[in-house]
């Protein structure tokens, strides 16, 4: 049940609070792990580089299958922790979990050149298999942290400004990663560089972040008020109190369609995001700096956005005749169904018109960030108490789309340059987001499910059962005789 917060506490909506620093913190905390996800992106085009401009550092000869299995490599140990990431979170806490996660990826980040020289790509794979592992609980812990932190009217805004951090640490990283690999720290400084982001971060959340508004030593009386009032909660019903409800979870066709389209979302981003610098490069005939650069635009766009689809939720959630189920799916209609279009439209464009290629590339990606107020926050929606649980499920099924994405590509372009067999990439990828979102649209869901409390089922079937005897009492009473 929602329960409306008191007019006392509503002051808190506009002020600065401890919910909007620890979303600040979760939003540096995306920036980082994705800085770490996408070094490799541009940073292998620089390691296999024969032409390169920096003699100083080793350059590898590995061939576009090995590179997609480095690349793809990442994602095996991604989709392994996902649920057990969800589930620690949920019952011990989002704060040790996000912090093991980005410091243990850090570390790995360090020693990837000197692995590289010592044991080639398949040592390389193995650390990237390692920091997918660890960053596999980074999601389910951001939305276990969301369900504790973020008021159901403000749900939609502080998910999207959290997760719009994933975006700027790809912009950051792929925007300034050219010239990294260009100066006299060379492609190595791009790791060392990251990691450092990594470590400096970890102070910061070890001394301002905590799990729920309870167990932050600062915040105000009537901050945690508002918050857990508009949860519906307090403290001794929290989550951690609660068996994971599986069977009804399965069974569930509103989270059914939630993972078709978490997949289908991820085989469209991740295939854009791991091939956009060789696509600039082969097709585009861009060099690596400016490919860097062109590379990050995509995702600037995308941060933008995601700030102007916020003020745009804003003014259709103003209009009370609009429920919330149709603003979810509105909103991921956008992100899913225009990047289909200009994704297709890409498909045909030829080198001769590279700058219309870079527009609808920035657009296919930008207008992605839509999702953020549509699929990406519905676990929530669903279930607060088993959100970081669903979304390592949900994230943990995606991600496999995510590894397969890159090798899929390795195995149809066979030649680089052939603009034929990139057609054939980007027409993947605008079918998976066509029939994701529409599954989305005709099965999604916003209720919160029964499953999500074991005190709601109790008290639903202890009504039920209530119910059951007043029709019997009243029948009862019926067949008494008229003494009157």
């Amino acid at each position: 049940m929602i329960l409306t917060p008191p007019s006392s506490t509503s002051k808190q909506k506009s002020l600065f609070g401890t919910r909007h620093l620890q979303c600040f913190l979760c939003f540096c905390c995306l920036s980082v792990a994705y800085a770490l996800r996408v070094n490799m992106t541009v940073a292998i085009v620089a390691m296999m580089d024969k032409n390169a401009t920096n003699p100083n550092f080793e350059e590898f000869e590995w061939d576009e299958q090995k590179k997609s299995f480095i690349l793809s490599s990442f994602f095996f140990g991604y989709v392994v922790t996902q649920i057990p990431g969800g589930q620690i979170a949920q019952r011990y806490g989002a704060k040790f979990v996000l912090l093991f996660g980005i410091l243990t990826c850090s570390l790995m980040a360090c020693l990837t050149p000197i692995c590289a020289s010592l044991g080639g790509w398949k040592l390389v794979a193995v650390l990237r298999i390692i920091q997918g592992m660890v960053q596999g609980c980074v999601h389910p812990a951001t939305h276990a942290m969301l369900a504790k932190w973020a008021p159901v009217e403000e749900r939609g805004a502080l998910g999207t400004y959290c997760y719009s951090g994933s975006q700027f640490g790809t912009v950051v990283m792929l925007a300034t990663s050219g010239y990294i690999a260009q100066s006299s720290a060379g492609w190595p400084g791009i790791f060392y560089i990251s990691a450092a982001c990594g470590f400096v971060w970890s102070i910061f959340w070890v001394i301002f972040s905590a799990s729920t508004p309870a167990d932050h030593k600062t915040i105000s009386p009537d901050e945690r008020k508002f918050i857990e009032t508009s949860l519906g909660h307090t403290e001794t019903t929290h989550s951690t109190h609660l068996q994971t409800p599986w069977l009804k979870i399965a069974t569930s066709l509103p989270f059914f369609s939630l993972i078709v389209v978490h997949c289908t979302h991820m085989w469209g981003f991740w295939t854009l995001l791991t091939q956009i610098p060789s696509y600039m490069k082969h097709i585009l005939g861009m060099d690596l700096k400016n490919s860097a650069l062109l590379s990050a635009l995509p995702y600037t766009f995308m941060l933008l956005l995601s700030f102007f689809f916020i003020f745009l939720s804003k003014v259709v959630a103003n209009n009370k005749k609009i429920s919330l189920s149709f603003n979810r799916k509105f909103f991921n209609s956008i992100g899913h169904w225009i990047p289909m279009i200009s994704l297709i439209a890409l498909a045909y464009v030829t080198k001769e018109h590279s700058i219309l290629a870079v527009i609808l590339l920035t657009l296919t990606v930008g207008i992605n960030s839509a999702t953020y107020l549509g699929f990406q926050v519905n676990h929530i929606d669903l279930s607060p108490n088993f959100a970081g649980t669903l979304m390592g499920i949900t994230n943990g099924a995606a991600n496999i789309m995510s590894f397969m994405a890159p090798l899929v590509v390795g195995f149809v372009v066979t030649d680089v340059k052939n603009p034929i067999q990139w057609r054939m990439v980007f027409f993947i990828a605008a079918g998976f987001y066509f029939f994701g979102n529409l599954l989305f649209v005709m099965l999604g869901k916003t209720d919160v499910q029964s499953w999500n409390s074991v005190e709601d089922e109790l008290a639903k079937r202890h009504s039920k059962r209530l119910s059951m005897f007043d029709v019997e009492d009243a029948a009862h009473e019926l067949k008494k005789p008229d003494v009157s």
